[in-house]
């Protein structure tokens, strides 16, 4: 009631916004396109949107291959995890906590209020604005000379969450965490884990300490408030959180034997009974990521034999035949799989790539532009298709998907070219299919028109 952001920045607007800012982080950061990882953040993120009050409302949930521990929102419901939060938290509680107070500040539509209050510049700007904050924080000097070419004054100061907004996020997160089956507790035992982190930082504070100040009354007050929800048994749990903890832990990991070293040094020997199968899922990639294939295979498949139809240790079990050379059991375990899991994502890329290196591209192609169709807004799966497409004779369309991987990457001018040489490909052959990227042409190079005048 009595909102008048929608005034100045609509719904539309800020998913306009959110989109050009993923292209501008896709261009400066590094992200997690590893699919189980970016499978399970999604998961858990549409979990929690589910219980808000906004449940049909289109979010994107994303992770950054980054150490520090943050998170942010951003306009139009794109919300980035960075890994070091995710290897930080201790419960799946405490993770989906942190991404429930990020869900509010889309719901209630704090960075609409933020951005009114700032000033009234135009998309573009506004999106630079954004795009420069969020920099700055990952790489100081990029994201400096970004603020400097698109802000004045304290409008950073200004596009910052207030007091009010932060409570609001804390108190309806809260709801969302509960009504999803998750422990409220664990919010304000993050908030106090993150404060005593803090002490050893000095100067150097974790980002989301920066953005979202944790302070004795903060803490309490989330205390108080988780309190007042019913005491239950048992909390939801999900394996695929440990799961995918182990498997950043090795993607993370600057030498798999420097991790495979310290695994056997502390877990197999100190506490072999004791290892889950979490640990060992990650001592198999390790072994696997250092060509260890005969040692990675006992492991995955000491897994597999407890839980045969578990999708990461079928995927593991994949990769280790493709790159063992044993491509026609990977492609029959990955086809067998795709039939208990139809159209699941981390099994379709990983059985589009075994089709791929068996030379079967067109198979390939064909599950690739169905899957497409269900995941529109993933660079790496149409730079996937384009492959697909040329390797099996259709040039056109390979120069087609990559253009919408550049231009989803952030690199619109190379999506242009690329456009264009699917035009001269198909020129006086295919009047419908030449309409069609021409139309797309016109669209991007009306997009770079707009961005050059701001």
């Amino acid at each position: 009631m009595g909102d008048t952001s929608g005034a100045i920045v609509s719904p539309d607007e800020e998913r306009y916004l959110g989109e050009e800012l993923m292209r501008r982080i896709r261009q400066s950061l590094l992200l997690v396109e590893d699919p189980e990882v970016t499978e399970y953040i999604q998961a858990l993120g549409y979990q929690l949107v589910a219980n808000s009050d906004t449940p049909t409302q289109d979010f994107t949930f994303f992770v950054i291959n980054d150490n520090s521990i943050n998170a942010f929102a951003a306009p139009g419901g794109f919300i980035g995890i960075n890994s070091g939060l995710i290897l930080t938290t201790e419960s799946e509680s405490e993770l989906a906590s942190v991404m429930a107070h990020e869900i509010v500040h889309v719901t209630q539509r704090h960075l609409a209020r933020a951005i009114e209050k700032a000033n009234k510049m135009n998309l573009p700007a506004t999106a630079a604005l954004i795009a420069a904050i969020i920099l700055a924080g990952k790489n100081t000097q990029v994201g400096q000379a970004a603020l400097m070419t698109t802000m004045a004054g304290n409008t950073q100061n200004q596009l910052n969450f207030t007091r009010a907004h932060e409570q609001e996020a804390d108190r309806l997160g809260m709801e969302i965490l509960a009504d999803a089956g998750f422990n409220p507790q664990s919010m304000p035992t993050f908030f106090e884990k993150l404060q005593q982190a803090s002490r050893f930082y000095d100067n150097r504070l974790p980002e989301l300490l920066k953005t979202h100040p944790v302070t004795l009354s903060r803490i309490a007050d989330s205390r108080n408030r988780a309190e007042q929800y019913p005491v239950k048994k048992k909390f939801m749990g999900n394996d695929a959180y440990r799961l995918v903890q182990a498997k950043l832990r090795v993607l993370s990991s600057e030498n798999p034997a420097i991790y495979i070293k310290d695994f056997e040094n502390t877990v197999l020997k100190k506490a072999k009974d004791q290892a889950t199968d979490h640990e060992y899922y990650g001592y198999a990639l390790a072994l696997l990521a250092a060509n260890r294939y005969s040692d990675a295979r006992t492991q995955i498949e000491k897994l597999l034999a407890k839980e045969p139809e578990k999708i990461p240790y079928i995927i593991a079990l994949a990769k280790l035949d493709m790159a063992d050379k044993h491509l026609p059991e990977a492609l029959q375990n990955l086809s067998a799989a795709l039939d208990l899991y139809p159209h699941n994502h981390p099994l379709t890329v990983v059985y589009a790539n075994a089709l791929l290196e068996s030379g079967q591209a067109g198979a390939a192609r064909i599950l690739l532009k169905e899957h497409v169709r269900r995941i529109s807004n993933d660079p790496a799966l149409y730079a996937l298709l384009a492959r697909a497409e040329l390797d099996a004779g259709y040039k056109a369309d390979s120069h087609q998907s990559l253009a919408e991987y550049y231009y989803l990457s952030g690199e619109t001018h190379s999506a242009i070219e690329q456009l264009k040489i699917a035009l001269r490909l198909t020129q006086n052959k295919d009047f419908y299919r030449t309409s069609r990227i021409e139309a797309r042409l016109k669209q991007l190079q009306a997009y770079v028109m707009a961005a050059d005048k701001r």
